[in-house]
């Protein structure tokens, strides 16, 4: 019985020495398991914020949301010009650091868009007479964006981020 007893013994402590050092092991695992989960929801996230900021970056530099924003009284076409395509710089540069975050095509589809945008807004800009005005330049352009299937460009472009951000999801 006393051989019984110390094997018993002796079993029960190498079960509590193998229990002390596994316990924490598995506890250890558990919560690098729950940090690692958590990271990924923050890089989501961070993700979906990214893609509404872009979201929102695209429909403040449509044209046919910018036009009328950004209209103003007493400009030359020139002026016009210049203060349009200043503030889709502005708000473009604004948003640069949340290329890190969405895909390259994502990110080109926005970067295009305000090229295109730019280019649009000049060109037309560059064919009005020295005597037109900024009412004018948005007039054209305005007819221009009615005409031209470039003028719903900024629609496809919020169409491809969304995509995106709800495979996030």
């Amino acid at each position: 019985m006393d051989n019984a007893l110390v094997i018993t013994f002796v079993l029960a402590i190498v079960v509590f020495i193998v229990g002390t050092l596994i316990v924490p092991y598995f506890k250890a695992k558990r919560k690098k398991r729950k940090a690692s989960a958590t990271e990924i929801n923050s890089t989501k996230q961070m993700q979906l914020q990214a893609y509404e900021r872009l979201i929102l970056l695209v429909d403040r530099i449509a044209l046919p949301n910018l036009i009328p924003r950004l209209g103003q009284l007493g400009f030359t076409a020139n002026e016009m010009n210049k203060y349009i395509v200043d503030n889709i710089r502005q708000e473009f540069e604004y948003n640069i650091t949340q290329q890190m975050y969405v895909s390259k095509d994502a990110w080109s589809a926005v970067k295009n868009l305000k090229e295109q945008n730019i280019a649009i807004t000049s060109h037309i800009a560059s064919l009005l007479p020295e005597t037109a005005t900024g009412i004018d330049l948005c007039r054209v352009l305005a007819e221009f964006l009615l005409k031209d299937k470039r003028g719903t460009l900024h629609e496809m472009v919020s169409d491809v981020l969304s995509f995106e951000a709800k495979k996030l999801m």
